[in-house]
């Protein structure tokens, strides 16, 4: 790596993703959306360095484009073939251990009761959505903890 490289190099490490954003605009002449921190930098450096080093020979470059043209690249997906069916994903099952969508599961917790309303997909808990009883049971603990367990779901003949 050339010297003058170097420095440029090391002080992306120090850069937040903002900063990080405008230098890889800077350097490729495009802006991105990525947020990858660490995508950003290794991208940033590598364009750095061949901008000083050089980039790939002629040669190499022809034999890339001759790759591209035998590849079957798809551009765009394919439009929908009247001949094919589209199958649609199976509906997710309810779990057994749920009441129905609209019930409210109740349960005592260090003085306080948490009511939690079961929805067709999810749970509302204190006015937010939550993907799963596990998610409710961290907001509530501040840890990990299996959703089923810590509201005492339990399937039928499952000792306490």
């Amino acid at each position: 790596m050339p010297a003058d490289v170097g420095p440029q190099v090391a002080a992306l490490e120090h850069m937040t993703v903002a900063e990080l954003r405008a230098r890889y605009a800077e350097v490729f002449g495009e802006t991105t959306r990525a947020g990858h921190r660490t995508w950003l930098i290794k991208r940033i450096a590598w364009r750095l360095q061949a901008l000083a080093e050089g980039d790939l020979s002629e040669r190499a470059h022809r034999r890339a484009a001759e790759l591209a043209n035998d590849a079957d690249l798809r551009l765009a997906p394919p439009k929908n073939n009247p001949a094919m069916p589209v199958e649609h994903p199976a509906l997710p099952k309810s779990d057994q251990r749920l009441p129905p969508p609209g019930s409210m599961l109740v349960r005592p917790y260090k003085g306080r009761t948490l009511q939690v309303r079961v929805l067709t997909q999810g749970f509302e808990f204190e006015g937010t959505r939550y993907p799963s009883l596990s998610a409710v049971a961290k907001a509530v603990t501040g840890s990990h903890c299996n959703g089923f367990l810590f509201f005492r779901l339990r399937q039928k003949g499952e000792q306490p």
